[in-house]
């Protein structure tokens, strides 16, 4: 066994914390900065979604991980214009692991910020580039490119933490974990989500053969997500993820919320106002979501928020916003665990959903599918829960 010492557990208070490496020599290296309990847990997280959307779906992946929740991730696909429009991205050329970086990091910018990044390929400079502007506390990584490291490594005044990992590991046995005294066994969840498992739609709508990749990729993220997980798919990335709730509505709520803000961010109403404001990153694509939630303000917040811009555009209506969420097609929802209740759909629908994958099982499909065929969504049954606690 090979033991590293980590400069304290989750909390400050909670010293003499270390991490061991049953298999021997550690399939980690620490390229730059001091590793801590968090870091660890947050890195082998990200490390392992965007390893296995790579394997899976042979492209370059990027996972964004924050406290052991997945905030974003995304397989490597052209930017178009109102993306990088809307994400501040320029037009400067960009590798396929950087535009796979830019679409994990787009996924949820709130639950981002301050995120540790997970890649399937080396990380080149137009990377690198694009991550030294964003707040995150670490990276790991397969390699680096000299220039990349040098960039990454200037990170937080020297001290972002950079990971590389072995790409060919395999965690060799059972999976164990001690809770209050009691150590937990279990095999690894190698459940390989292939094209196969969304080959059964059960109601009356068709499943368009486009949406089968996002199926895939959304179907992943909920399987790393804690449950109960429902994520939000679309053109190669997860754009809206809900997990750790206790009820599946809570889970479906949340994911279909930050994929309604996700879209409306691209409107050009939002893009316009984004111009407008001056301030960091992270505090102009705040105000935009502020602006964006409008209805839940009070005056003062609104008064407050009209004093960051030189203009503040009028709030889209609610028959705007369903109008620009229906001109994205072919948004797909996943869900690791079987939708009980038709309000999971009936919600999904007000989110422009196309196509829902769950395992199902549960004793109200009858009236879930017959709620899917109301509102024009295909429903798979996949018959695999993916279950993560």
């Amino acid at each position: 066994m090979t033991d590293w010492p980590l400069k304290y557990g989750l909390n400050p208070y909670q010293g003499e914390a270390s991490a061991t490496f049953p298999d021997g020599a550690p399939w980690l290296t620490v390229l730059n900065g001091q590793v801590g309990y968090i870091n660890l847990l947050d890195a082998t997280k990200a490390w392992a979604l965007a390893r296995e959307l790579a394997v899976t779906l042979a492209v370059p992946s990027a996972a964004s991980i924050k406290h052991v929740h997945p905030a974003g991730a995304a397989i490597a696909t052209p930017l178009d214009e109102p993306f990088r429009m809307a994400h501040q991205i320029g037009d400067a050329a960009l590798s396929p692991v950087a535009t796979a970086y830019a679409r994990a990091r787009a996924g949820d910018r709130i639950a981002s910020f301050g995120d540790f990044i997970g890649l399937s390929e080396p990380v080149d400079e137009s990377c690198a580039a694009l991550i030294r502007r964003e707040v995150s506390d670490g990276i790991i990584a397969p390699d680096y490119s000299a220039s990349a490291l040098a960039i990454l490594r200037d990170k937080k005044a020297g001290a972002y933490i950079v990971l590389k990992g072995d790409p060919q590991y395999v965690p060799a046995g059972d999976e164990a974990r001690v809770e209050h005294g009691v150590l937990l066994r279990q095999a690894p969840n190698r459940m390989h989500i292939s094209a196969n498992l969304f080959t059964r739609a059960v109601g009356s709508i068709p499943v368009p053969n486009t949406t089968i990749l996002d199926l895939q990729l959304a179907t992943i993220v909920a399987k790393h997500a804690p449950s109960n997980a429902v994520c939000i798919g679309f053109g190669g990335q997860a754009i809206g993820i809900g997990g750790g709730q206790q009820a599946r509505i809570h889970a479906t709520r949340s994911a279909c919320e930050k994929a309604d803000l996700w879209r409306l961010q691209l409107h050009p109403r939002a893009v316009a106002l984004l111009s407008a404001i001056s301030g960091s990153r992270a505090q102009r694509f705040n105000v935009v979501r502020q602006w964006l939630l409008w209805d839940e303000l009070t005056e003062p917040e609104r008064a407050d928020l009209g004093a960051t811009a030189t203009h503040v555009p009028a709030p889209l209506s609610f028959e705007e916003r369903a109008a620009w969420l229906a001109t994205f097609p072919g948004v797909v929802m996943a869900s690791d665990g079987y939708i009980p209740f038709a309000d999971n759909v009936q919600r999904a629908a007000r989110s422009a959903v196309a196509v829902i994958a769950q395992p199902g099982g549960s004793k109200g499909d009858g009236a879930v599918t017959t709620a899917a065929d109301r509102a024009g969504i295909a429903m798979i049954h996949t018959g695999t829960r993916l279950f993560w606690h």
